[in-house]
Parts: structure tokens; C-alpha cells; sequence
């Protein structure tokens, strides 16, 4: 399936409709295997001792896995996350962001499933797993 956004176009899509976190997130690259997003890590996102917190993290696949979707099905605002898992796997890097590399499993036409892996920039093993559903709204 072809791209119908690539990086820059959901980076102007995310500006533009989560202008509240969009500063924090950048997509890295998109292509039509693999989406890889960016959390700019910065004290807002750490939990006492200085590691990212869990819900950083899961911010970060989240709307990864939301992005991979819509560089394939377009600019559709209202796709919702409807399961979601996260495994913890080792403690991020200090002073690292975080790199969430994504790809579909299943878009259908009202459901995708995705799986993400999170690593610290610059490191071999991953820190986190994700996988995902989310519901796409009918066409209207």
C-alpha cells in the first residue's frame, strides 16, 4: 500500500491538530514497512530517579502507531486506540529520547493492529514493546 502522508506531511498534521504535545514528538521517517517517531525527552517526561516514565512511553508508541495509520489511510482525525499493550523491558538510556519503530500488522477497513518497539537513541535493545488496536471511523 502506497503512502498517502509521508514524515513531513504528519509532522504539519500533528502541529496542526495536537499542537498541545506536538513539540515533543517528531516523525523521524515513514515508509510503507515502518513508521520511527521521536520523543524528545525532557524533565517533563521523567519520573523520580530520573528514568522516562511509563506513560511517556506509552504516549509515544501510542501516536506512533496512530501516525503509521495514517500514512497509510490519509488524515483521518478520529481513528481511536481501542486495546493497547505494553510491556517494560529495561530502564531508557538518561539523557537519551526515545525511538518508537512501528509497523502495521492488519489495516482493514475498520480496524489496525500495530506493534512498536522503543529503544534509547543510540542503543541495541529495546526498552519497551507495544501492540495496539485502533478503530477507524466509517467513510463518509
Amino acid at each position: 500500500m502506497t503512502l498517502k502522508m509521508d514524515a513531513a506531511a504528519l509532522n504539519d498534521f500533528l502541529a496542526r491538530e495536537f499542537e498541545q504535545v506536538a513539540s515533543d514528538f517528531t516523525v523521524e521517517s515513514a515508509s510503507e514497512d515502518l513508521l520511527v517517531m521521536r520523543l524528545k525527552v525532557s524533565d517533563a517526561h521523567l519520573r523520580p530517579g530520573g528514568t522516562v516514565s511509563g506513560p511517556s512511553m506509552f504516549g509515544l508508541v501510542d501516536l506512533a502507531i496512530y501516525c503509521a495509520i495514517l500514512s497509510k489511510i490519509g488524515p483521518v482525525g478520529l481513528s481511536v486506540t481501542t486495546n493497547a499493550s505494553i510491556d517494560f523491558m529495561r530502564k531508557p538510556e538518561s539523557g537519551r529520547d526515545l525511538l518508537a519503530r512501528c509497523r502495521l500488522l492488519k489495516l482493514g477497513r475498520v480496524l489496525a493492529v500495530g506493534d512498536a518497539l522503543i529503544y534509547s537513541d543510540g542503543q541495541d535493545a529495546p526498552v519497551a514493546r507495544s501492540s495496539m488496536t485502533y478503530s477507524i471511523p466509517p467513510k463518509r
